[in-house]
């Protein structure tokens, strides 16, 4: 779970990426979310959560299936990856029917919106209708682009909070593995999940161990004073 004000991130089900038993083919992500997202809906029915995921989730099943569960989504895109969808976007640009605005940060550094409403996914799902956003921003002499897809509604209003919602993915990396590999953890970023389900344990262990953490982090200013008086968490742990 992220926020865009807060810095902690809490591990709230994590999924192994490993075959289930009666399975042939190896496993993946997008099998694994299959697992995962029910698993969610079923055991949180007071959340109403909105999912945040790179460019690998913005297919035709999962989008479905987020829909199906009643889960809002703020996807990433790479142009690369959509080209009918960005085709789509670039030809309501040419004819006036995308909507943007630029402005200046805190800094004085330029920053802009671009968005629509209603664009095909892709080629195999023209009915799938998603919003589209770009945000992009100049720092020096580089211009950064960041995009996404999202079943939230799209206006001048809500486009900034939407962005710092698709932007706090990387909390997901930066917070959390990054932490989990570099600071004490001693996590892998491909775990192993060896001849059986040993590795596995261990891996859930180790989430455990960093769900208790955060909760710290985020509840117990005493937490929080003695990790600061070490600078880094692997400090602490020493």
């Amino acid at each position: 779970m992220v926020h865009p004000d807060k810095k902690t991130v809490i591990p709230l089900a994590p999924e192994a990426i490993t075959k289930e038993d009666g399975q042939e083919k190896n496993d993946c992500e997008r099998n694994a979310a299959k697992r995962l997202l029910p698993r969610i809906k079923e055991h949180y029915k007071h959340l109403r959560p909105i999912v945040v995921e790179d460019s690998l989730a913005a297919n035709g099943p999962h989008l479905m299936l987020l829909k199906s569960l009643d889960f809002r989504f703020i996807i990433g895109l790479k142009p690369g990856d959509h080209v009918a969808l960005f085709n789509q976007v670039d030809a309501r640009y040419a004819r006036g029917e995308v909507e943007e605005f630029e402005g200046e940060g805190p800094k004085g550094l330029p920053y802009g919106y671009r968005y629509t409403r209603g664009v095909s996914l892709n080629e195999s799902h023209k009915d799938l209708l998603v919003n589209f956003l770009e945000y992009w921003e100049v720092n020096g002499e580089k211009e950064t682009v960041w995009t996404w897809i999202t079943d939230l509604e799209v206006n001048r209003d809500t486009v900034k909070p939407i962005m710092r919602g698709g932007r706090a993915r990387w909390k997901i990396e930066n917070e959390t593995f990054n932490t989990l590999k570099n600071q004490g953890y001693y996590l892998e970023h491909n775990f192993g999940h060896g001849k059986q389900y040993l590795a596995t344990v261990f891996g859930k262990l180790t989430f455990l161990a960093f769900l208790v953490d955060q909760l710290q982090e985020l509840g117990c200013e005493l937490f929080r004073k003695a990790v600061r008086s070490r600078r880094t968490k692997i400090s602490f742990w020493d």
